[in-house]
């Protein structure tokens, strides 16, 4: 099976250009903690273009070859970011990355791909010692208490619709998902319905597994692994966790 990354790559910007109420606040936290910064899973670079266009020097990684390709397409077409950004390929367990950062964002969900206990402490201790002393990380992630609130149906939900620059095609996003309250896993189907020139449809079938975490959760995940929480928001915009919030936002700093 196709990687899902390497098949959404094409649709990935174009789908997310409206993905924006998240920047400010690392605009704020990079004001704050300064540089160098890391995205984690940093697909085409979405967080990084906006840090380095502010002046941030931003490093990023993500293991997935097609959404780095697109990411440093764009970098050729910014030659004056050249110096800020730096891309590199592979699993952040395993990979090379010889310097500590001001900043470890792991934004937009990029925790939910860690579905395994034992994976997710290796993760977090390996983001421990990419924690500068005086840093910060940050993760975003879903409220799960929200999620599993909700009652499973089998329908079809039209997510959102878009165009694709380079075809002029629109593009139907639906999705089918269900979650696992045991597992705590969440199976999603993504269906690309894209409308041809000549009316037909060219349907993409994407296949995705995600991981929901709960607060306490990731509270003694992160101090098990160097961390101690600092805050928590519910919303980007530092609205607080409570419930019926859209998200979890979690604050940590090295122990």
């Amino acid at each position: 099976m196709t990687p899902f990354y390497a098949t959404v790559a094409r649709f990935y910007d174009a789908e997310n250009r409206d993905k924006t109420d998240d920047l400010a606040l690392y605009s704020q936290l990079a004001a704050e903690y300064g540089d160098p910064i890391i995205d984690i899973g940093c697909g085409t670079g979405r967080v990084m273009f906006h840090l380095a266009e502010a002046g941030y020097e931003i490093h990023g990684i993500d293991n997935e070859g097609a959404m780095l390709d697109r990411a440093r397409q764009r970098l050729s077409q910014m030659p004056g970011l050249q110096d800020k950004l730096t891309f590199y390929r592979g699993d952040v367990l395993q990979h090379d990355i010889p310097q500590r950062f001001k900043l470890v964002l792991v934004p937009y969900n990029g925790l939910m791909h860690f579905h395994e206990q034992d994976t997710q402490i290796a993760l977090l201790c390996r983001l421990r010692a990419l924690t500068d002393e005086g840093g910060l990380l940050v993760i975003d992630l879903p409220n799960a208490g929200e999620a599993f609130a909700t009652e499973d149906s089998d329908a079809l939900t039209l997510e959102r619709t878009f165009v694709d620059p380079e075809t002029g095609h629109l593009i139907l996003l639906q999705s089918t998902n269900y979650i696992d309250r045991i597992t705590q896993m969440m199976r999603v189907t993504w269906l690309y319905d894209e409308v041809t020139a000549d009316g037909t449809v060219k349907r993409t079938y994407v296949p995705h597994l995600l991981r929901y975490y709960f607060y306490p959760e990731l509270c003694l995940l992160l101090g098990q692994t160097g961390f101690t929480v600092e805050t928590v928001y519910g919303h980007p915009d530092g609205s607080p966790f409570e419930d019926g919030c859209e998200r979890m936002i979690v604050l940590a700093r090295p122990v």
